[in-house]
């Protein structure tokens, strides 16, 4: 289900959630965006969807408090193929850009996965080694002077 919050204009820009009836900040929306939350910003005056430009500024905001998601160079190429928009229209622009990114983010997803995996292989692989260099020291003789007991079995 998609959450709606209202954006009030003017100065201020303050964001309402109807869904919680409270006034919320660009971290609330992206901390719900990370959980997994869908978020649609509507203008207030106008009615206009302003979802992109929101989520566009929280992304601004995150990376002015130092948790850049994106490189330099990988803005100016959008910056770029956004340019291309009035050659190439706006929507085929649009779709190569979100499947572009789509793909990005999936690879730094799976990636994250493949860190976790390769954390807990590593600490399997320690706890492995201990076991082995457990068995593999050599135990004390028992009883006596360290030579071995004869073997009691008779044969008849």
């Amino acid at each position: 289900m998609i959450r709606l919050v209202t954006r009030y204009g003017g100065t201020s820009r303050k964001l309402y959630d109807t869904e919680e009836s409270r006034y919320v900040s660009l971290e609330d929306l992206s901390a719900w965006i990370r959980a997994g939350q869908e978020v649609k910003v509507v203008d207030r005056q106008s009615g206009d969807d302003v979802t992109a430009q929101t989520l566009a500024q929280s992304i601004y905001e995150d990376h002015r408090r130092g948790s850049a998601l994106f490189s330099g160079e990988f803005l100016h190429q959008v910056i770029r193929r956004g340019g291309l928009a009035f050659s190439e229209g706006i929507g085929q622009v649009q779709e190569r850009l979100d499947h572009l990114v789509s793909r990005s983010l999936d690879r730094l997803g799976s990636a994250a996965g493949v860190k976790a995996d390769l954390a807990l292989l590593q600490k399997r692989l320690a706890e492995l080694e201990a076991a082995l260099a457990e068995t593999e020291t050599p135990q004390k003789p028992r009883g006596g002077a360290g030579r071995p007991r004869p073997s009691r079995r008779t044969t008849r």
